[in-house]
């Protein structure tokens, strides 16, 4: 039998992490987050920093291609992607969890049996509570949201194929 999971996607600044977290604990069960990337970062051997970085930019962007030449075969990007789906369906096989972001709704889509989530809310209430949560930047809050918007849905669509 498959175990239970839920995958939370979600826009920047939606509190997607937030929920994930709230649901596991009243559920009982593990939130991976923060714990996936510092997973993947062990075993990539790059900084948890990169990996959350490069996880966010489709391959063929500046950090995808700044150490790997374009016919020299898989880049650090697509090393990365193959440690993140196997370390998802990893912890997905040891039990009931919630997994946030990094395209686990797609890598779970046949390996588990899932709960799709995806957390969105208007560009207003993501502005106010990423300057809340982060802090003021130089660049706009709502152009913050936009940015990071656009670059997780490049990298989604880039290794799954989906909108």
């Amino acid at each position: 039998m498959k175990n239970k999971i839920i995958t939370i996607s979600r826009e920047f600044g939606s509190g997607g992490r937030t929920i994930g977290k709230k649901v596991a604990k009243e559920l009982g069960i593990a939130c991976y987050d923060r714990e996936l990337l510092q997973k993947i970062a062990e075993e990539s051997g790059f900084s948890e920093k990169y990996v959350q970085d490069a996880g966010e930019y489709a391959p063929g962007g500046f950090l995808a291609s700044a150490f790997s030449h374009w016919n020299s075969g898989p880049n650090n990007a697509d090393y990365l992607w193959e440690i993140q789906y196997r370390t998802i369906v990893e912890l997905a096989e040891k039990g009931p969890c919630v997994i946030v972001g990094r395209c686990a709704d797609y890598i779970l889509r046949d390996k588990a049996d899932c709960l799709r989530v995806f957390i969105h809310a208007s560009l207003d209430f993501r502005a106010e509570r990423i300057v809340k949560e982060y802090g003021e930047r130089e660049v706009s809050a709502q152009q913050r949201l936009r940015n990071k918007d656009r670059r997780r849905a490049a990298y989604h669509r880039f290794y799954t194929d989906m909108k």
